[in-house]
């Protein structure tokens, strides 16, 4: 009779524990789902922003050049101009890639974990 006793007692303990447990799983998996939502959201917008700056520097570069073609008369010496302004930028990062790489990289982690 006690070893009855004993078993119906612990019965709602382990039934509690069970209950916990699977609280617990679902709490961490809408956790989980929230987090991946909120990182998704997160690249979706960020590369919306990217392809508006693209867009918006592609034009701003038309601008340019037409506007020093005008300035030297000669199309090819107004395109040519900003084609070496944006050499000489790409040679200036490419010079100091180190420095940029850790500010991205530091950049994207804090996203990750936001």
């Amino acid at each position: 009779m006690e070893e009855e006793k004993d078993t119906t007692s612990t019965q709602p303990i382990i039934d509690q524990l069970k209950e916990y447990a699977e609280t617990r799983f679902t709490l961490a998996k809408y956790k989980a789902i929230e987090k991946g939502s909120s990182i998704i959201a997160g690249i979706i917008i960020d590369l919306i922003v990217v392809v508006i700056a693209a867009v918006t520097f592609l034009f701003a570069s038309f601008t340019l050049a037409l506007f020093l073609a005008d300035v030297f008369a000669s199309y090819w010496k107004g395109f040519g101009a900003v084609a070496g302004l944006y050499l000489l930028i790409v040679i200036i990062i490419l010079a100091a890639k180190g420095s940029f790489e850790k500010p991205i990289i530091n950049g994207f982690i804090r996203k990750i974990f936001k």
